[in-house]
């Protein structure tokens, strides 16, 4: 399947379209409204890290279709610092910066699939699927 849409993220208001695109491609897939929340969640944490420590970068979005299943696969991108202990980053409460540390956590807990890569000085690329069957 090809990127339906791509939201580059360089400032607050990217983050607010980036949501909207998560939204309207939920309701578009059919999601039911408990799936629909978590995917706007989701978008709304990866953009604003995104906004947050790497300065710019964007949102990828993807239908996917399995002969079951139908999903969204969200890809966010940047080529900012990177996290330095990938590890440390997937555990609830941890926060560089003195948040809450829910973000990263929360996106991989709500989705059904969650891949992270990222490098010192080349930046991050996380990758999160939302499945739903097909009725």
């Amino acid at each position: 399947m090809n990127t339906l849409a791509l939201i580059p993220i360089q400032t607050e208001e990217d983050i607010i379209i980036a949501r909207k695109m998560g939204r309207e491609l939920a309701q578009t897939l059919q999601f039911q409204s408990l799936d629909k929340a978590r995917i706007i969640t989701a978008v709304s944490e990866l953009a604003r890290n995104i906004y947050r420590y790497a300065g710019n970068g964007h949102i990828q979005f993807e239908p996917l279709e399995e002969p079951w299943k139908i999903g969204l696969k969200i890809i966010a991108s940047d080529t900012g610092p990177g996290i330095p202990d990938i590890q440390k980053a997937l555990v609830p409460g941890y926060s560089t910066i003195g948040g809450l540390g829910a973000g990263i956590p929360g996106v991989k807990k709500m989705m059904d699939e969650f891949y992270i890569e990222s490098s010192p000085r080349e930046g991050t690329r996380i990758t999160a699927i939302k499945w739903q069957a097909i009725k």
